[in-house]
């Protein structure tokens, strides 16, 4: 029988052992020593992480062991908000999906209504050029601005000023064709709010031979800058299958060598009509992904230059009064060009009942439209693709076993907007 006196002794090495086995480190099935992991929010303030998104990092000292995004901090129900307005309303708030190719999502946005009501193949030639005008030009605008912070991000703010440059001049096109630089609301359903400025095909040829020159110099600053190379090559490699199993689109699926383009797989507008190349990378690394944004922005002047050379003459508008406004001038000495307008400017443009869904290549992936419609001039539903938001879904596969400084440049090969994702 156990006395007092030993239960006394007992007691405190009891208590001795168990806080002993509490602070001793933990060990694994190999009797390997096993850190203690480590949560760290990066975002949703980071300026790396690209507008707001926030990644729940789990660390295992340097090493990711567990990567979650959270999105959401930039919500505005742009979707909900389609289904209270007409068609041509919505038009503006395109704008603000991905910002930094407003151009590109009007065009993609009109063909899925035009679709909808059977004009999309109705458009007049001069109107489908400058559309695609329009969305080249978004293109480089867009790649050039992806380039230039992915360069900075990775600590070479020198090729963040030369791109910018560049995008300067882009801008400067774009208010002159639109009246605004950042949020045009260029495109109408069934053609365009007007056609191209005097003197403004002259103008893009004089930028179109600037802006290679500046391509030519950022590749030269980049693509093989050691500390660039050592921080993107092998970086970040995604699979071919995982990509597809991702519904990774754009760059970030050519990059990993699968030869798909929304404008070659199923041509619209006039792409149909004009040659290019479509760059695809062979390794999927943040490199690959790099290279892939370079050549885009040279098939883009290849583009151009197209459009330019080809430019037809005629109308930019369907002929149709019941789809397009009418002329000012006429509103105001005719009854039923007033009528046209009063019924257009108060219920929208009479689409059919039905169900459409069109994907156009922007700069970011597919940008594709999902239209539901019970017929009138509003739809019964709308659903956006943004290709930000799918290309996303990757990091919880591809930041583990990275460390955290590759997280800088995983993010900035993706190149995405949160406006599009939160839309």
């Amino acid at each position: 029988m156990a006395t007092v006196q030993d239960i006394q002794f007992r007691e405190p090495a009891a208590r001795a052992a168990e806080a002993a086995k509490a602070i001793a480190p933990p060990v694994d099935d190999t009797g390997e020593l096993v850190g203690e992991k480590m949560v760290l929010n990066m975002g949703p303030s980071h300026p790396s992480t690209h507008g707001v998104l926030r990644i729940i990092l789990e660390m295992d000292g340097e090493i990711i062991t567990k990567a979650t995004p959270d999105v959401g901090y930039l919500h505005r129900g742009d979707e909900k908000i389609a289904e209270n307005m007409t068609y041509t309303q919505f038009i503006p708030y395109t704008d603000r999906l991905d910002y930094l190719a407003p151009l590109a999502n009007n065009v993609a946005y009109a063909l899925a209504v035009e679709k909808l009501m059977g004009i999309d193949q109705q458009l007049p030639p001069r109107c489908q050029y400058i559309r695609v005008i329009c969305c080249e030009l978004a293109r480089i605008s867009a790649h050039l601005l992806g380039v230039g912070c992915y360069a900075m991000d990775c600590g070479a703010l020198t090729v963040f000023l030369h791109t910018f440059t560049e995008r300067e001049k882009i801008y400067s096109l774009i208010e002159k064709l639109t009246g605004a630089r950042f949020t045009t609301s260029y495109t109408r359903i069934g053609g365009l709010a007007r056609d191209l400025p005097p003197g403004w095909v002259e103008e893009c040829r004089e930028f179109l031979s600037e802006v290679v020159v500046n391509i030519g110099e950022t590749e030269t600053l980049l693509t093989r800058n050691r500390i660039f190379v050592d921080r993107t090559r092998d970086v970040g490699v995604i699979s071919k299958a995982d990509a597809i199993d991702y519904g990774l689109t754009g760059p970030n699926l050519r990059g990993c060598g699968v030869d798909y383009d929304v404008r070659k797989a199923h041509p619209y507008l006039c792409y149909a009509d004009l040659q290019f190349d479509v760059p695809v990378g062979s390794v999927g690394d943040c490199h690959d992904r790099y290279l892939v944004r370079m050549e885009e922005m040279r098939q883009s002047v290849r583009l151009l230059h197209q459009c330019l050379d080809n430019l037809p003459d005629g109308p930019v508008n369907i002929p149709d009064g019941k789809t397009i406004l009418p002329p000012k001038d006429k509103v105001m000495t005719s009854m039923e060009e007033l009528i046209h307008q009063f019924m257009l400017v108060t219920q929208g443009v009479n689409a059919p009942a039905g169900e459409v869904y069109f994907g156009a290549e922007n700069p970011k992936g597919e940008l594709g439209f999902y239209i539901c419609s019970k017929g009138g001039g509003t739809p019964h539903r709308l659903k956006i693709r943004a290709p930000s938001f799918c290309n996303l879904s990757i990091l919880p596969h591809v930041l583990p076993g990275h460390m955290m400084s590759d997280v800088v440049s995983i993010l900035g090969s993706i190149d995405f907007v949160m406006g599009e994702c939160d839309r």
